[in-house]
């Protein structure tokens, strides 16, 4: 693998020490480690073990500079060929996620603070996979920005045991009892704190010596000298030592009886602690963030509340006292950071995360509506997951489905769908605030592919908000735009199978089947056999079912009731018993059939079904007769014959390619014209009882 980590700087510091540390590793493993920073002292020591180093003024918090660093990263990842983009800190972030858009690259980030709910800190959130050093951070990455659990890994900060050495606390008990914090000098760090409590410590332990490791960026000089004061008034000038910036940290710890972590907000980690229970150094720290994954209180460290200088100063003091105590905490802290913290299970994690975002794709098809629309995409499923899941393939694919909650009961038991993600544009989903939050969800979600079957303005501009690097579907003036990979719909005269497959023709997949699926259980069957025999209907009796309402928006496209009723009579006179088929909505007019019918008794069961038991009772029909409408892709996925009655739309469009069927549709001049509302009706008009009785009779046969 090529991996590039981006960071603001190559100074002393954990994120540094990390980078540093996983650059060495990876080379060692025969993997490219790329850094991007703004320079430092740590740059040679990166270089020296291998390591490809570009300095860049990634530290710089300007929009400008952000901008124009873009294409140069860009240049960068092209340039060696850059597997993955590994951002560490969020100005440096923006620009990789950015790069990363452009060049087409994995972007991971690692977040290695208590980030403020703040726009800028968002983009720690946008990884495809999202590294946390504690379970802390986890939730409050969960919590406060959003990131979907799945895409969050924990990975600990790690010490390096070549550098650290342990030694026996009781071997450094010389005439002097050190103290020490590190770390830079910052207000978050507790320095105030930790002086107090080392007031209160030399009370007691005449020979304390307070060493303070760090120093304060320029724009904390202040608090710096205000440190400096506070150790004034105290008189604990003679026994402080202020070292400034260190970079020979393990010869530091091998010096200190004790280290202090005074910090008063949420630490992400705490390499520091680590670093010292390595060298045999017990710990003294507050309560914070990812501090309690690390220390178990009384067992590997002591934890105090922050902000209490009491506190700290009572457990310095305790560790001083207790030299048999002390000694025990060092070694369950050493033990512990060999089995959990040691560089060498840092780098296989990291490793782990990288193979795991390499190989895991997910993949977003959209298609939400209508429910005869949703049956005729089971074809497209279909070769979509048999073109992902492959035998042989190296890569794993979970495909997730946009669905209407209308029709996501056709597709709850689909073999090629993982997830299905269903919308409500009636009710949570509705208008701009429910539009805006689903495209939240989807973007969350970090898909890497859209398959945009639905092909409308709302499905398009999902597309576009779901932010998926590789979105496929029709260029068709609907905001087609929003889609970086389509084709133009010139509105072909072909079967909306083959429609749907012209878009997946872009990721190379053929139609090679064209069959249309659906899964209903048996339970499903089970009940429209107790509906049937509830009927007096024998098992071999011939049923032909009617769908009495193509649409209720539609008008155009019903068949007139009084042929209707002719067509039910005429079909009892010849010992065929008929099933009506619709929704609730229907039920008055199948009533009204059921009252104006003669010499016959038809079995109504409008309103009575659910789309898999309808697909059930329509598979038990010898014959099904139905306007243009879902039923008809229903018969179609069951095998059943069927009579097509078409009026104001064009078969060629609207049907599957099938054998075993008739259409029947007069060729009106006024046709196909696609308008729901018509005076005279007369392309459905013109289709007589007798000419459907002839078309069923003829697939009887």
């Amino acid at each position: 693998m090529n991996i590039l980590q981006i960071l603001p700087e190559l100074n002393v510091g954990g994120v540094e020490t990390g980078t540093l540390d996983l650059a060495k590793y990876l080379i060692r493993l025969g993997h490219k480690a790329v850094v991007v920073s703004g320079g430092g002292e740590l740059v040679k020591e990166l270089e020296s073990n291998g390591a490809v180093h570009y300095k860049l003024p990634v530290h710089e918090k300007s929009i400008i500079s952000i901008i124009k660093l873009i294409p140069r990263l860009v240049e960068i990842i092209k340039k060696e060929e850059i597997d993955i983009v590994h951002a560490r800190s969020r100005v440096p972030a923006w620009i990789a996620y950015f790069a990363c858009r452009r060049a087409k690259t994995i972007f991971i980030t690692t977040c290695h603070g208590y980030y403020k709910k703040h726009p800028l800190s968002s983009v720690m959130g946008w990884g495809k996979r999202v590294i946390v050093l504690s379970n802390v951070i986890a939730r409050h990455m969960i919590d406060d920005f959003g990131v979907m659990r799945e895409r969050i890994r924990l990975v600990p900060r790690s010490v390096d045991l070549e550098k650290f050495r342990y030694i026996d606390p009781k071997e450094k008990r010389k005439d002097d009892f050190n103290v020490g914090i590190i770390g830079r000098i910052t207000p978050l760090k507790g320095h105030l704190d930790f002086i107090k409590a080392m007031a209160k410590v030399g009370e007691v332990v005449p020979n304390l010596k307070v060493w303070i490791v760090g120093d304060a960026p320029a724009s904390k000089e202040a608090y710096k000298e205000e440190i400096r004061g506070l150790v004034k008034r105290l008189g604990q000038t003679s026994r402080t030592n202020f070292l400034g910036t260190q970079r020979d940290i393990p010869g530091i710890l091998s010096h200190l009886d004790l280290l202090v972590l005074a910090t008063t907000t949420h630490e992400a980690f705490g390499r520091v602690i680590i670093e010292a229970q390595a060298s045999g150094v017990p710990v003294v720290a507050t309560r914070v963030g990812g501090v309690v994954d690390i220390i178990e209180n009384e067992e590997t460290g002591l934890i105090v509340p922050p902000s209490d200088p009491a506190r700290i100063a009572e457990a310095a003091i305790r560790i001083f006292k207790d030299a048999l105590f002390a000694r025990n905490l060092a070694e369950k802290a050493y033990k512990k950071v060999k089995d959990k913290y040691n560089v060498e299970l840092m780098v296989k994690n990291t490793l782990g995360v990288y193979e795991d975002a390499l190989s895991n794709f997910k993949i977003l098809i959209i298609k939400f509506s209508s429910l005869g629309d949703i049956i005729l995409s089971t074809a497209a499923l279909k070769a979509i997951k048999e073109k992902f899941f492959a035998k042989g393939g190296k890569k794993d694919y979970k495909i997730s489905l946009l669905v209407s909650n209308d029709s996501k009961d056709a597709l709850l038991a689909s073999p090629y769908i993982d997830e299905l993600l269903v919308v409500d544009f009636k009710g949570k989903d509705k208008g701009p605030g429910g539009y805006w939050r689903l495209a939240e969800v989807l973007r969350k979600k970090n898909f890497d592919i859209v398959i945009d079957l639905q092909n409308n303005r709302k499905s398009h501009m999902l597309a576009g908000l779901s932010l998926a690097l590789d979105r496929y579907g029709y260029d068709n003036k609907k905001f087609g735009n929003l889609l970086n990979h389509r084709i133009e719909d010139g509105r072909p005269s072909i079967d909306p199978v083959s429609h749907q497959f012209r878009i997946l023709k872009m990721l190379g997949i053929d139609l090679n089947d064209p069959r249309l699926e659906l899964w209903p259980s048996v339970e499903d069957g089970q009940y429209i056999d107790e509906l049937l025999n509830s009927q007096w209907l024998s098992a071999k009796a011939k049923i032909v079912g009617l769908n009495i309402s193509a649409s209720v928006r539609w008008q155009t496209k019903n068949w007139p009731f009084k042929y209707m009723v002719k067509f039910c009579e005429e079909l009892g006179s010849k010992d065929m018993r008929v099933v009506l088929t619709g929704t609730e909505k229907d039920s008055a007019v199948a009533q009204a059939l059921l009252n104006s019918v003669k010499n016959t008794k038809l079995i109504n069961t409008c309103g009575k079904t659910t789309i898999n038991q309808l697909a059930c009772l329509i598979k038990r029909c010898s014959v099904f007769v139905s306007g243009d409408s879902s039923p008809l892709h229903i018969a179609t996925a069951v095998n059943t014959p069927f009579v097509a009655l078409f009026g104001p739309t064009d078969p060629r469009r609207h049907l599957a390619p099938v054998k075993g069927c008739v259409v029947i549709k007069k060729d009106l001049v006024c046709g196909p014209c696609y308008k729901s509302k018509c005076k005279s009706r007369k392309c459905m008009e013109l289709i007589t009882p007798q000419e459907v009785i002839e078309a069923v009779e003829k697939l009887l046969k």
